[in-house]
């Protein structure tokens, strides 16, 4: 497996030896119990009383977030938000259905009336001893330093560096007329008890800066963006790297200034590295997702083992890389997190599961059971999910097409999960004759078949990369963060909807 690029992080924290970390559990313990004065016994009990029905499995899902944003606007900041929010998921299954209940307020009462009012679900006649264990941990990853990222920098601070983001972008060229900055920062505590006597715990933090430039020439306006992120605090944020984000952003928006109509048809489209692996995620990783498979709504339904793509291509779903934005110690239902080979040299090799899904359908649990918060239900969700790198150089790929569509960079999409259909807008794209780049083109949308198009990738580079930190997937009315990458790629047969 070829290790994927990441952008540099010798400047977090990711020393972490040198620091001692109090143990996750027993800080879960204090922030999250101890305050409702809940033991380990009162969750012993919960449980319990939920067995009192026939269950299959059973969890509670205790949660404390401290979330802060910061945002910029017409050279001022114009608004700063903090907000702490906790509360506890108690969940039931019996068989495919589920009973939830959630509460945000944590003490014993809350707590024993969400785990009685779960046991409909269940026929009468139910008994089991629940025991949880508080050495059966999952958390075995160590990705992320548990430190809370909203203390690393005080307010001020971050005021200046979204002032220094407005002040370079307005030096980078006279045409920018409007910067539009974020920052903001989360610190997630979560604990997990379950029925198979499994208590685990995981501290979380995420830092994401977001940059929106615009510019105008002659009446004509044009957007760029870019930003980046991860699990862990506000040192990330280097001067180096803002500018290098600022940069970005006012290239972006200054070549779609020249940008002319883009041309429409079925063509052959290059692909670059990183975030337009978001079309991966979209169009292919949704549809290998268990419910939809074990439901058989989608187009990967029943085809373990068949040739899905054309060969050399493989897919992986990663939650163990270090720092990245979509990682996890452990998943929110305490399974820790792997990595997980989804497509290989073509043929399809798993499923991304959660415990449910995994249960019902006889298949390994893939640690990928994630909720947006204590007030959901998990579900079976990607974390970081890419294409492996091949042997071809980027510059040969992109030399190789005659006439045909170069995309850079992505924005909104839509993706039909059953029949794989999707349409996505490309943001930054280049029209290419005989392997030359020969202008920048505005309006393209790529249409296409997610599980057809992987059979026509006819090239792949031997350039990978993950995209810089922004990824959020919204399903079933759920936002998690996530990640995904890809290598140069060019495939053969897309349709391409343009102005011309």
């Amino acid at each position: 497996m070829n290790a994927p690029h990441i952008p540099p992080l010798e400047h977090i924290n990711t020393n972490q030896q040198h620091e001692p970390v109090e143990d996750s559990l027993e800080t879960a313990k204090k922030l999250l119990l101890e305050p409702g004065g809940i033991d380990f016994s009162d969750l012993q009990h919960a449980l319990t009383e939920m067995y009192t029905h026939r269950l299959d499995d059973a969890d509670l899902y205790f949660q404390h977030t401290r979330h802060e944003s910061w945002s910029l606007e017409e050279g001022i900041v114009k608004s700063g938000n903090f907000s702490i929010d906790q509360g506890v998921g108690v969940r039931a299954i019996s068989g495919e259905k589920t009973a939830f209940a959630y509460a945000d307020e944590i003490n014993r009462d809350t707590l024993l009336h969400a785990a009685k009012s779960t046991r409909v679900i269940g026929p009468h006649g139910g008994k089991k001893k629940i025991k949880l264990n508080s050495t059966k941990k999952s958390n075995s990853h160590f990705l992320y330093h548990p430190n809370d990222p909203i203390n690393t920098l005080e307010a001020a601070e971050k005021i200046i560096l979204l002032e220094k983001i407005d002040k370079r972008a307005r030096q980078k060229d006279p045409r920018v007329v409007q910067v539009m900055a974020s920052l903001s920062g989360e610190f997630d505590v979560v604990l997990v008890a379950r029925a198979n006597g499994l208590i685990a715990a995981d501290i979380r933090p995420l830092v994401r800066a977001s940059i929106t430039v615009i510019v105008e020439q002659n009446g004509r306006r044009e957007m760029g963006n870019a930003g980046g992120g991860g699990r862990t605090n506000y040192a990330f944020f280097t001067t180096h790297l803002l500018n290098s984000w600022v940069d970005k952003a006012v290239n972006s928006a200054l070549i779609n200034l020249e940008s002319r109509p883009a041309p429409a048809g079925p063509m052959s489209v290059v692909m670059g590295p990183g975030w337009p692996g978001v079309l991966l995620h979209e169009a292919i990783g949704h549809g290998l997702e268990g419910d939809f498979n074990r439901k058989g709504s989608s187009a990967f339904s029943g085809k373990l083992g068949q040739r899905v793509a054309a060969k050399g291509i493989t897919v992986v779903d990663d939650g163990t890389l270090n720092g990245r934005r979509g990682s996890l110690n452990m998943d929110d239902e305490g399974n820790p997190t792997q990595c997980t080979s989804l497509i290989v040299d073509g043929v399809l090799k798993g499923y991304i599961q959660d415990s449910m899904n995994a249960r019902l359908m006889k298949m390994p649990l893939t640690g990928n059971g994630r909720r947006e918060s204590y007030a959901s239900l998990p579900l079976p969700r990607m974390t970081n999910t890419y294409m492996l790198g091949g042997q071809t150089d980027p510059n040969e790929i992109l030399a190789s097409l005659k006439k045909g569509l170069y995309a850079l960079n992505f924005g909104g999409g839509q993706v039909d999960i059953t029949s794989g259909k999707f349409v996505f807008a490309a943001t930054e794209a280049y029209w290419v004759e005989n392997g030359k780049i020969q202008y920048p083109v505005k309006g393209a949308t790529i249409i296409g078949n997610g599980p057809e198009s992987l059979k026509h990738v006819s090239m792949v580079g031997n350039d990978l990369q993950l995209d810089e930190g922004v990824g959020v997937c919204g399903k079933e009315g759920q936002s998690v963060p996530v990640g995904v990458g890809q290598p140069t790629l060019r495939i053969d047969n897309m349709v391409v909807g343009g102005s011309v």
